[in-house]
């Protein structure tokens, strides 16, 4: 059966060189243009450049930019599957802003790479070789937005970067890949469940992120507060919890309206509401706070922002993060 792709090219390791300096940079072309096709992996390989860009300086501006291009695209030619190369730092964070807003059955697979386009050993090639074939694949179809590296294929939600310069570096904790790319063979092995959804046209409200640390207070809570956020996500204590000097903070928070999601800053387990004593979950809980469960702190900041630009009302933002 004939296969058409759709290649979207924003940046990253995965698109640069070394410089006279030893520094890695961005070139003026990206040396992955016009390459791949000639591996015959798919029929027909349509390449979009969105932007050349370090994934630092990609922002949730250019994350909607990206959905809405791939849903334009996929309107003027429908394809099987949609490839995304991007930079590894902020990668999790545009795989989960699409699976969170995209609509699509076919496959939507980012990829990257941890070592330079001349870099001995580059990851890159081999990489987005590995994506097309997971995109060209029908058991890829009805998984939500995919992510692939080093032959592991994870889901947008609970895949993370864990290694500053390893090319395994993308594991999801507790969960694990939910498939393997061996031989040129797709295997998966679990898929998810449940997925959030947002219809969302423009990204409106600011929303922090801040980890909680032993004897941390309201300041900048208060500080958020008189600022205009409009929303903030807590990166707490083990199970759930934070420091009774932050308790004067949240209560402002939630007097003004502004919902506070609570994560924990733990690698693994999830937040719950357990411990009943001033600052402890329960009491989070009990007081308005909304747990995340499973997600990262990164991840829920992406998915209450969204939230918030989709209109939900502060009230009705708890039930947005259920099954987590």
């Amino acid at each position: 059966m004939t296969k058409t792709l759709i290649l979207v090219h924003t940046g990253g390791t995965i698109s640069m060189t070394t410089d006279e300096r030893g520094a890695v940079t961005p070139g003026l072309n990206n040396p992955l243009l016009g390459q791949i096709h000639k591996l015959g992996l798919a029929d027909e390989i349509i390449e979009i450049e969105a932007f050349n860009f370090p994934s630092p300086h990609i922002t949730p501006g250019h994350m909607l930019e990206l959905k809405k291009l791939i849903v334009r695209s996929l309107a003027d030619q429908p394809a099987d599957g949609v490839v995304i190369t991007h930079g590894t730092d902020t990668l999790e964070e545009t795989a989960y802003f699409l699976d969170l807003t995209l609509n699509l059955e076919i496959p939507v697979v980012l990829t990257g790479a941890m070592r330079s386009a001349d870099e001995i050993g580059s990851d890159g090639v081999h990489n987005v070789l590995s994506a097309i074939r997971v995109a060209s694949d029908e058991d890829s179809r009805g998984k939500g937005v995919l992510v692939v590296l080093n032959d592991e294929i994870h889901t947008a939600q609970n895949v993370t970067k864990t290694h500053t310069s390893n090319v395994s570096t993308f594991q999801s904790p507790q969960y694990g890949p939910i498939g393997l790319v061996t031989n040129g063979h797709i295997h998966y092995h679990h898929a998810p469940l449940l997925r959030a959804r947002f219809h969302v046209d423009e990204l409106c409200g600011r929303v922090a992120l801040l980890k909680v640390y032993a004897g941390m207070d309201s300041e900048f809570l208060f500080h958020a507060a008189d600022a205009g956020y409009e929303g903030i996500v807590l990166e707490g204590l083990g199970q759930g919890n934070v420091p009774p000097s932050l308790m004067p903070g949240i209560r402002r928070l939630l007097e003004d309206e502004i919902p506070v999601v609570l994560v924990s800053r733990c690698f693994n387990g999830i937040a719950q509401p357990v411990y009943g004593y001033e600052g402890g979950g329960r009491m989070l809980h009990e007081e308005g706070v909304i747990f995340a469960h499973g997600l990262s702190g990164q991840k829920a900041r992406i998915q209450l922002l969204l939230a918030l630009s989709a209109g939900i009302h502060p009230g009705q933002i708890a039930q947005s993060f259920k099954g987590h």
